[in-house]
């Protein structure tokens, strides 16, 4: 048993799946490692598509217990009954999203690197703020350093989240400092996805 302070897994879908295929892999990690919430970001805008895949993907993920929010789509988190939404672009969006979805709705937001949207974000009533990517060559290759993290653990309550390019040695530095881990194609492109987010799991405690 992990203590309460461990970071939790907030798992991301791929932007792309087969809905032939991925609820079984889904169902599989779900069941096989603890997460704390689950985010359905797809590529597609093709609504038909969306909604489908969020009808299959919230069976399984209420079926483990685990809430469903959807990148973006406000209107379709509060038409399909999903548990919230993430705002892919900072602060804007969060107090429109939390007016339509209500206050029992998760609201979270990305903020990229910057302290000042993630304050904006918090203030306006954000459950979360993610920071990222925390590595690799994504976007415009800047990156959230460990420092931010470290500021916003020791003065903001809200909860922060890390994604991004996370590998073992990113995790086990900023698990210190982080509430949740956004994993996502970190793990899907693995023939074995549950043994991989086990890997990145293991360097959030010490040894």
């Amino acid at each position: 048993m992990t203590q309460p302070e461990t970071p939790q897994i907030y798992l991301v879908t791929p932007p792309e799946i087969e809905l032939s295929r991925f609820p079984d892999a889904l169902s599989r990690v779900l069941n096989g490692a603890g997460i704390a919430c689950l985010r359905l970001s797809l590529a597609t805008r093709d609504e038909d598509r969306l909604m489908r895949a969020a009808d299959a993907v919230r069976e399984i993920a209420h079926a483990a217990d685990v809430a469903l929010v959807i990148d973006t789509h406000v209107v379709l988190a509060e038409r399909l009954g999903l548990d919230g939404v993430h705002l892919p672009d900072g602060a804007r969006g969060v107090r429109a999203a939390r007016k339509t979805l209500g206050p029992d709705a998760i609201v979270g937001c990305h903020c990229g690197q910057s302290r000042h949207e993630g304050m904006t974000a918090g203030e306006a009533g954000a459950d979360y703020v993610a920071f990222g990517p925390v590595g690799g060559a994504l976007g415009d290759g800047a990156h959230a350093e460990t420092e931010l993290f470290q500021w916003w653990s020791e003065v903001i309550e809200v909860p922060v989240v890390a994604e991004g390019g996370l590998d073992t040695d990113r995790i086990a530095t900023l698990a210190p400092f982080t509430d949740f881990f956004a994993v996502g194609e970190e793990i899907w492109n693995d023939e074995d996805p549950l043994a991989a987010l086990k890997r990145l799991q293991s360097a959030m405690t010490p040894a």
